[in-house]
């Protein structure tokens, strides 16, 4: 399939049963069903109940119906290397479907965000990878983005007396 005949376009309450296995791809510490139950929120007019900026996920659908990737984008009081004084867009999410990958799918999804942050009088927008996810490294320095810190987060159980 071309990647002219894919569509993006912002998300809806019906596209849920595709887009919650999507999100348990990207994100497995919560199962399809959890996040569901988020996306019923978001989807559904409430987002309020669990947002305090606002965010919008965007799809890439075949002509099929069938949706190939997603990508989350808010927006954040501040991000690292991003001018403090004013809100920046944030890519939360992002994932296109294994077989649609290097085909401009992903570049069309941050082309969106990207808007929807001007939009928004952003005039700037920033996101992360996992320091292990070199793909994802890649491909957000294919698109533009630069390396602005690398950072390791630590954590020690404490044990209680």
């Amino acid at each position: 399939m071309a990647v002219n005949d894919i569509q993006i376009r912002a998300a809806r309450l019906s596209d849920l049963d595709q887009l919650a296995p999507m999100l348990a791809a990207l994100w497995p510490t919560s199962s399809a069903q959890e996040h569901a139950q988020e996306l019923r929120l978001l989807l559904g007019g409430k987002a309020d109940a669990v947002l305090t900026m606002p965010l919008t996920i965007f799809v890439a659908e075949a002509s099929d119906q069938t949706l190939v990737g997603f990508l989350e984008v808010d927006l954040r009081s501040h991000a690292d290397g991003c001018n403090p004084s004013q809100p920046v867009g944030y890519i939360e999410g992002w994932y296109v479907a294994e077989d649609y990958r290097q085909r401009g799918v992903g570049a069309r999804l941050i082309a969106s965000a990207e808007d929807w942050a001007r939009s928004h009088r952003c005039i700037e927008i920033a996101s992360d990878a996992l320091i292990n996810n070199e793909v994802s490294q890649r491909a957000h320095q294919a698109l533009g983005y630069e390396v602005v810190d690398r950072c390791v987060h630590y954590r020690k159980q404490l044990v209680t007396q």
